[in-house]
């Protein structure tokens, strides 16, 4: 029996073009950036464009529509949380002084008594460098005028970047039906029921995901602002927020929230409650995401498994840098999908099964069903 029919001639080609773009697209992948999160951010709005041209809106009209609504929210989230984020964290610096004299009367103490260890703070090099830093500040937009005309033209990138996700955003939104039926057309014909099924289940689990984790990070913005405020902390409002938007990061929302608002407990200079409210608003906050939101309002069909997480946001991290990190997650839960269609297809191929009694024909029906089932027992 001979392995080399036109089928797999084919599939090999396929195959070999499917990985010179992807050995391409981590060639480019400094310059891609944009065209990614354009990329993600047209797919993310393309279900609000199509509701608008449904309504008799021309698409592109639609398009900026959307856009600018975006746009106008980001712009208002950061006036909003920007300047309180300043201006409690210059109250904060201005207090260093008297909480480093605090944490030697208290703190001190303690760890001297319970765990032998010595440690005392110098509340007068503190009070120096607070002095220097009310000084230097007159000097702060010189130097940083200064350093924008050095890094000149890193600076220019970094604004050409910002201006041309929107930009790529909107003809990506104006051109995605051509764009699907361009691709649509470029497959071959034997492949197009199956790509349509698996670019169908794809998409359902994406916005499953997208719905999901945008409603989970803003019940879970509100508990959190409502809570720390309810503990006594003066970032309640910030932290509460950024916890929540940072969320659809797994781990890094919950640890870099959990960080801020114990430093922020620790340097108001409350006493031990604000700490201790803290620690019982976030384990809280731990369980009702773990055990509540995620799995009604995200669902396990995209679950991946803790150690898939994990190893999915440093390898997505290492190729593509940060925006890896963002795109990890809904990126590995279209992976799962097309390796459930490929282990389904290699456990139904005759080269797993071996050739049956009439010499090499078909598997059998019941072959075929049991091996599906393994396959999703597997994956």
């Amino acid at each position: 029996m001979s392995f080399l029919r036109p089928l797999h001639l084919q599939t090999a080609a396929w195959a070999g073009v499917a990985l010179a773009l992807v050995a391409l697209l981590w060639l480019l992948a400094p310059i891609l950036i944009p065209f990614a999160l354009a990329a993600v951010f047209a797919y993310l709005c393309n279900p609000a464009v199509n509701v608008l041209v449904r309504r008799r809106l021309p698409r592109p009209v639609a398009a900026l529509l959307v856009i600018g609504g975006l746009t106008l929210v980001l712009i208002a989230l950061a006036f909003v949380l920007l300047p309180m984020i300043y201006h409690k964290a210059m109250m904060l610096v201005q207090r260093l002084p008297v909480l480093t004299d605090l944490f030697n009367e208290r703190a001190s103490p303690m760890l001297n008594e319970l765990f032998d260890i010595q440690l005392q703070l110098d509340s007068a090099q503190f009070r120096m460098w607070l002095g220097q830093f009310r000084d230097n500040a007159q000097d702060l937009l010189p130097s940083l005028l200064g350093q924008i005309s050095n890094r000149g033209m890193a600076i220019a990138a970094m604004l050409i970047n910002l201006l041309l996700i929107p930009i790529a955003t909107f003809y990506l939104l104006q051109e995605w039906p051509r764009f699907i039926a361009g691709l649509s057309r470029m497959l071959p014909r034997p492949w197009l029921p199956r790509a349509q099924r698996v670019t169908a289940e794809i998409d359902a689990v994406l916005a499953q995901f997208c719905r999901g984790q945008l409603s989970v990070m803003l019940l879970l913005a509100v508990f959190y602002s409502v809570g720390l405020w309810l503990a006594g902390l003066d970032f309640a409002l910030p932290v509460g927020v950024l916890t929540g938007l940072l969320c659809f990061i797994p781990y890094v929302g919950f640890g870099s929230g959990l960080t801020l608002a114990l430093l922020s407990a620790l340097l108001q200079g409350s006493g031990w409650e604000p700490v201790i409210g803290v620690a019982v608003v976030y384990s809280l906050g731990q369980l009702i995401e773990s055990f509540a939101l995620t799995p009604y309002l995200v669902g396990e069909r995209i679950g991946l498994h803790p150690l898939a997480v994990i190893f999915a946001l440093m390898a997505f991290g290492q190729l593509f840098g940060f925006t890896g990190v963002l795109v990890a997650l809904p990126a590995s839960a279209a992976l799962l999908v097309g390796l459930r269609e490929i282990a389904s297809a290699w456990f139904a191929s005759p080269v797993y099964l071996g050739p049956n009694d009439e010499g090499g024909a078909d598997p059998p029906e019941n072959a075929v069903a049991a091996s599906r089932d393994e396959t999703e027992d597997m994956v």
